[in-house]
C-alpha cells in the first residue's frame, strides 16, 4: 500500500553544493514545496552531521514534510528522523526496521534492477529508488535506467517509486507520467550558481510539475 506521504519533490541534500549555506539552502526548497529531503554526508564528521540533523528536522516539522537520513541508521534515530534512505551494501530492511521501529520509512536503491526492488517490497521496503536516468555530476559513473523501466516498476509494485539522477525541470515530466511517484534532485537545486531565492524558484518549479 503506498505512503501518499511518498509523493513529490524529493530533494537531497549534498555537502559539497551546501557548503556555506546549509540551512537557509534547506528551508528555501522546503519553501518552494519539497515534500520529503533527504540528508546525505558521507563526511566523518560526527559533530556537524548530528547538528545538521537536528536542524533539518526541526525544519521538516515547520513545513510539515519528510526527514529522511541517508545511509546512517543510527544517526536517523538519534534525530528522531521519518526514516533512512539504504543502499546495496548497506544494512539491510530487516536490520533499519528493528533499530527504527514499525512506523518508520525505508527506501532502498534499486538501480537498475526491478529484481532488486521485488525483494526490497517483500521484505517491508516503503519505497524504492531508480536511476540514473539521466548524466548526473553528482555521480557521472551511476548505472543508467531506462524509462521503461518505471513502466515495469508500476505493473510490478505496490510500493512508491523514486526516480534518481540528473534529473531537472526540463526532463522530468516524462518520469511524472510514467508513474514515478517522486523525483530525487541534488544539483537542479542546489547547484553553486543558485542564490538561495533561487533555490526555492528551482523548487517550485520541480514540484508544479506534479500537478501539471
Amino acid at each position: 500500500m503506498k505512503d501518499p506521504r511518498l509523493h513529490g519533490l524529493y530533494a537531497i541534500t549534498d555537502a559539497g553544493l551546501m557548503a556555506h549555506h546549509f540551512a537557509a539552502a534547506v528551508e528555501q526548497t522546503l519553501q518552494g514545496g519539497s515534500r520529503i529531503i533527504q540528508y546525505r554526508d558521507k563526511s566523518k564528521d560526527s559533530k556537524k552531521r548530528r547538528q545538521q540533523a537536528q536542524l533539518m528536522r526541526r525544519l521538516c516539522d515547520q513545513y510539515q514534510a519528510l526527514f529522511i537520513v541517508n545511509d546512517d541508521i543510527e544517526l536517523a534515530r538519534l534525530a528522531h528522523a521519518d526514516g533512512v534512505h539504504i543502499g546495496k551494501d548497506d544494512l539491510n530492511i530487516i536490520a533499519a526496521r528493528q533499530h527504527l521501529g514499525t512506523e518508520a520509512i525505508i527506501g532502498v536503491s534499486c538501480y537498475n534492477r526491478l529484481e532488486l526492488a521485488v525483494e526490497a517490497e517483500h521484505a517491508g521496503a516503503d519505497y524504492v529508488a531508480f536511476g540514473a536516468f539521466f548524466s548526473s555530476s553528482i555521480k557521472p559513473d551511476a548505472i543508467a535506467a531506462p524509462l521503461s523501466l518505471v513502466h515495469q516498476a508500476r505493473a510490478r509494485l505496490q510500493i512508491p517509486v523514486c526516480c534518481i539522477g540528473g534529473i531537472n525541470a526540463g526532463n522530468a515530466a516524462p518520469l511524472i507520467a510514467a508513474g514515478s511517484d517522486m523525483i530525487a534532485v541534488i544539483s537542479d537545486i542546489f547547484k553553486p550558481e543558485n542564490a538561495q531565492q533561487d533555490i526555492k524558484q528551482a523548487s517550485e518549479q520541480l514540484s508544479k510539475l506534479f500537478s501539471a
